[in-house]
């Protein structure tokens, strides 16, 4: 009876992860409005008429709609369409080689006039849910060999689509996502271990083979992903023997490969204890920091540089909060589908923030994976609202069962 009244007053709505993803939001609205603001010209515009800012305030407002739809149904019945939301993520990226748009050197967006969107930051969803719902049957048939490479094959299928985009950066994330879940299921310790040391040796030999063969043994991979590995590894782009011509053409591409991310460094250094104020950045405002990335992979620099070492602890702080509420979520599910859900919603947010953040402070290579609800991008922002819409939603429906 005690616990019975406990539970009726403890609050349906999770108010702490509401108000940390409400100041995410304001953070990202302020600093995607300052870094896409910097031109003189761009300044005398009246705030009604920044294009980004505007656009990213609109995603805002569509993805809280889809946040409270997504928390008027219970997650076990959205579960049961799990895998039609699945095949149909996987025709959308199979549609990308068909229809889709090229940009910086990928194929990852449809157009559908004046809006894109990235099919693969769906099926991160998608694959959550189905993922989910396989692996909350009974701990003795996730013993058995046949379960356990039918979900190895539910997480194989994205991820190969998505690297042929390419786009290692959003592929990647279904490792982590995955092995959690798996984890967490109760999937047997030697099963992971096997598929732990095969992930290993596959990254292994992908770094050897980019970094030390010889250019005709290599694995074909685009250019600027061989060159964001040699980048990162320090490694010098000039063959052992190239010519002096050939030595000072490699040097001008090693710097311009190495331009963003240094520049990102410096403003992230540069900003100090406290910033240089909200739209008074210098690396922002004088271009150092490249215009066309500077509201989206590298929105963390822009605050860093901004508002400083305090503004950075504060985007920290937040998504901390998001975080760990999740954790707590999955802590108080009633059932195996829910506890899953909230951990790979959980493992979604904290590889995206640790890769941008990595990136940014160069801990990381340089990949396109976004900074949730910070980083300018439809797509994005409406999937990261959607899963916190999730995580409500398990702890809305967490009394049921």
């Amino acid at each position: 009876m005690f616990e019975h009244n406990l539970v009726e007053r403890q609050p349906r709505i999770d108010w702490l992860l509401v108000l940390s993803l409400l100041g995410l939001m304001a953070l990202g609205a302020a600093f995607v409005f300052s870094a896409t603001t910097v031109r003189e010209t761009a300044r005398e515009l009246p705030w009604y008429r920044q294009h980004y800012f505007i656009m990213q305030v609109a995603w805002y407002v569509i993805g809280i709609i889809a946040a409270v739809a997504i928390c008027l149904v219970d997650y076990h019945i959205l579960a049961r369409w799990s895998l039609v939301a699945y095949w149909f993520s996987i025709v959308l990226l199979v549609l990308v080689f068909i229809a889709g748009t090229w940009r910086f050197g990928a194929k990852r967006w449809l157009d559908f006039g004046p809006v894109s969107l990235q099919p693969s930051e769906f099926a991160k969803l998608a694959f959550i849910f189905v993922q989910a719902h396989f692996l909350s049957r009974p701990v003795e048939e996730l013993r058995t060999p046949v379960v356990f490479y039918r979900a190895v094959g539910l997480t194989a299928l994205p991820f190969a689509l998505i690297i042929k985009e390419p786009d290692l950066g959003s592929a990647l994330i279904f490792l982590p996502i995955g092995l959690v879940m798996f984890f967490v299921a109760g999937v047997p310790v030697r099963y992971l271990a096997k598929l732990v040391g095969a992930a290993g040796i596959l990254i292994a030999l992908l770094l050897v083979d980019v970094l030390f063969a010889p250019p005709k043994w290599q694995i074909k991979m685009e250019d600027y992903q061989k060159r964001r590995l040699q980048v990162y590894f320090g490694q010098d782009f000039a063959p052992a023997n190239a010519g002096s011509e050939a030595r000072a053409y490699a040097r001008r591409l090693q710097r311009d490969h190495s331009y963003n991310v240094e520049q990102a460094l410096i403003s992230v250094g540069s900003g100090g204890l406290f910033g240089k104020g909200w739209r008074q950045g210098t690396q922002n405002a004088l271009g150092y920091l490249p215009r066309a990335v500077a509201h989206n992979d590298f929105i963390f620099s822009v605050i860093a540089e901004e508002k400083g070492f305090m503004g950075s602890v504060t985007v920290l702080a937040l998504y901390s909060v998001v975080l760990f509420s999740g954790i707590r979520i999955a802590g108080q599910a009633r059932d195996r589908l829910g506890k899953l859900l909230a951990v790979g919603v959980v493992t979604l947010l904290f590889s995206h923030v640790f890769i941008n953040i990595g990136m940014n402070i160069r801990i990381m290579p340089v990949t396109g994976v976004p900074l949730p609800l910070l980083s300018y991008g439809g797509s994005s922002v409406l999937c990261s609202l959607i899963a916190a819409g999730i995580l409500q939603n398990v702890h809305l429906y967490r009394k049921s069962y």
